[in-house]
């Protein structure tokens, strides 16, 4: 049964026994499908001939974004409907020659760098079995395998000890923030759920160079000594915490393996005093991290972050389907790139990407 219908079927349970509950809760569900069903026509209205889906720049990374964006919501490639086929063509633009070079980057091609790299490396990884046949799935295992190589070559650049364990915009860089970071830990958590070639160690030093990230100090059995609940910041060493670095922070460490750690009651208890505003800075993909990061956490968190995303992501849709950024840094990427986000935002109750699982 899909994810859409056992919604369907939860709620028709609950207006057995309480009808208020059950009629506020399908509203909710309505509307927020009401707003993807009308994000995907969007998406797919702005595919181009060749099979890219962009409105600005940045192809192959927001053609990735868009196909990540449609599967879940449930459209995957090959699906016999017009999302599905665009999903499809999508996804062999992707995969044509030269849009990866041979080192296995693909941030050059479209000059999205180690953003994009992470972006496209975490689609891949997520549509790997999904493929239209058994040589397109052959040829996403190997794309996937060269672009988590130079993910984990570029981990391993030499940098200073407090950089140690990042990313940053060029595979060569030699420092790292946590904006780069996360996608790279998306790609490589995704990945290592596929089976490939992951070692334990790259995940080890990215929870290092994430605790560096922590603004509270650390004593030495690495627990916060901060009274008040704390986030994560830009670049290590810093002491201020921002909505979107926590939220992101907040999510790496849980892709990491660290449900448990302080630091992530830290953060979200922080970001419950936080919620999203839309003029935040990078506002779409900060929001996306907090749904995920905040799903992960589980609980009154998940309860309280669902609700903060539908009243802060629903009321700015456009006519047209999309969403666009309110400010200058995200806005100037475009409609495909804020409607993706807001997408994947708002999908996170749907479960049907592997990296949504707990």
């Amino acid at each position: 049964m899909c994810c859409r219908s056992s919604l369907a079927l939860l709620a028709l349970l609950f207006a057995i026994a309480t009808p208020s509950l059950a009629e506020e809760s399908r509203f909710e569900r309505d509307e927020i499908d009401r707003a993807v069903d009308k994000a995907v026509l969007f998406l797919v209205g702005k595919q181009r001939a060749d099979g890219a889906i962009v409105d600005r720049s940045h192809d192959t990374t927001m053609t990735s974004l868009a196909i990540m964006a449609l599967a879940s919501v449930g459209h995957l490639p090959g699906d016999p409907t017009p999302a599905g086929e665009a999903a499809a063509k999508g996804l062999a633009y992707v995969l044509a020659d030269g849009r990866q070079d041979d080192e296995g980057y693909y941030g050059r091609h479209d000059g999205s760098r180690m953003y994009g790299h992470g972006i496209t490396t975490l689609m891949l990884t997520e549509m790997l079995g999904m493929g239209i046949d058994p040589a397109q799935d052959q040829l996403i295992h190997d794309r996937c395998q060269a672009a988590i190589d130079l993910i984990l070559k570029s981990q391993r650049h030499q940098k200073s000890q407090e950089n140690q364990g990042g990313w940053r915009y060029t595979p060569t860089s030699n420092d790292a923030d946590l904006s780069v970071s996360v996608w790279q830990l998306m790609a490589l958590r995704s990945a290592k759920n596929d089976g490939l070639k992951v070692p334990g160690s790259a995940i080890d030093d990215a929870v290092d160079y994430l605790k560096r990230s922590y603004t509270a100090k650390l004593d030495r059995n690495g627990l916060p000594d901060a009274e008040k609940p704390a986030g994560f910041s830009y670049t290590p060493g810093q002491r201020h915490a921002s909505f979107t670095m926590t939220a992101a922070g907040l999510l790496a460490m849980q892709v990491c393996g660290q449900y448990d750690s302080p630091l992530v009651a830290g953060a979200s208890d922080w970001l419950m005093q936080h919620p999203p505003k839309h003029n935040d800075r990078f506002f779409h993909y900060g929001t996306y991290y907090y749904a995920q990061g905040m799903y992960q956490r589980g609980g009154e968190h998940a309860k309280e972050a669902e609700q903060q995303v539908a009243k802060v992501l629903l009321p700015r849709q456009q006519g047209d389907g999309s969403w666009l950024a309110e400010g200058g840094d995200e806005k100037r990427i475009g409609h495909v790139y804020s409607t993706s986000l807001a997408m994947l935002t708002l999908s996170v109750k749907y479960h049907y990407l592997p990296i949504y699982q707990k």
